[in-house]
């Protein structure tokens, strides 16, 4: 075995280089990689922005503990007080399930059919409002890698007409160079891009479930409507006072 070969492996695992700190290698490799950095950049502050926003919205100020809320309500129905149930869910946090079953329980003085339809009109309007947004991350995504890759291929192209006319000793060098440098377009690209379709996958998972509890639910207090219609003493409903938390 070739002794000489072992002992220069090891001494290339032990060589250590200066110590670079974070931040100092980033700013490094974002000048290597020049302009095809910015619309990488671009992307990465608009997709913060809006998993920050989505998240905000999606596990905290449209959620809400359905089945809670619905024992609350069903206790109201129940017991045939149209104003106590429509106060009650005028009282909760204010979030599109609850919005939506407020609009349906307005309605219920009109029959059955027109509970139906302000439950089916609330829905549709509540739904686009929790889908806002998040399928801008996939689109993100998708322009990071692409600019990331439209980078390099930029730097490719400059660093093969840079070495067209040196010496023919010195452009395997600086053809590795140029290449090293290239590809941190596509580094940063990547970087960018696999939070963006992480976070929208996990967007629009809580999204749909948010929307299976709004449909969920409609049905559940439409059909303990249609139930309990001949308890419901008051159908004068007066407008509820709103109590929702802004």
């Amino acid at each position: 075995m070739n002794l000489g070969f072992l002992t220069n492996l090891a001494v290339l695992a032990n060589a250590g280089g200066p110590e670079r700190g974070f931040f100092e290698e980033i700013a490094k490799r974002w000048e290597a990689g020049q302009w095809g950095m910015y619309p990488i950049a671009a992307c990465l502050v608009v997709a913060l922005s809006i998993m920050v926003e989505r998240t905000i919205v999606l596990f905290g100020k449209a959620s809400i503990n359905k089945e809670a809320f619905l024992r609350g309500l069903k206790k109201h129905i129940y017991a045939g007080d149209l104003d106590k149930a429509i106060n009650y869910v005028a009282g909760q946090k204010s979030t599109p399930l609850t919005s939506v079953i407020k609009a349906g329980l307005m309605n219920v003085p009109k029959g059955q059919d027109e509970v139906q339809a302000a439950l089916d009109e609330a829905t549709l309007r509540e739904t686009p409002r929790l889908e806002a947004r998040s399928g801008y991350l996939a689109m993100l995504g998708n322009a990071a890698m692409l600019a990331g890759l439209l980078g390099t291929v930029s730097g490719l192209i400059s660093c093969f007409e840079a070495v067209a006319n040196v010496n023919p000793a010195d452009k395997a060098t600086i053809l590795a160079n140029g290449i090293s440098e290239a590809m941190n377009c596509t580094g940063f690209g990547l970087v960018t891009a696999i939070p963006c379709l992480i976070a929208f996958s996990v967007l629009m998972g809580r999204t749909q479930s948010l929307v299976n509890d709004i449909n969920e639910t409609s049905v559940s207090v439409l059909n303990l409507i249609v139930a309990n219609k001949d308890k419901f003493k008051n159908l004068n409903v007066p407008a509820a006072r709103d109590h929702h938390d802004d």
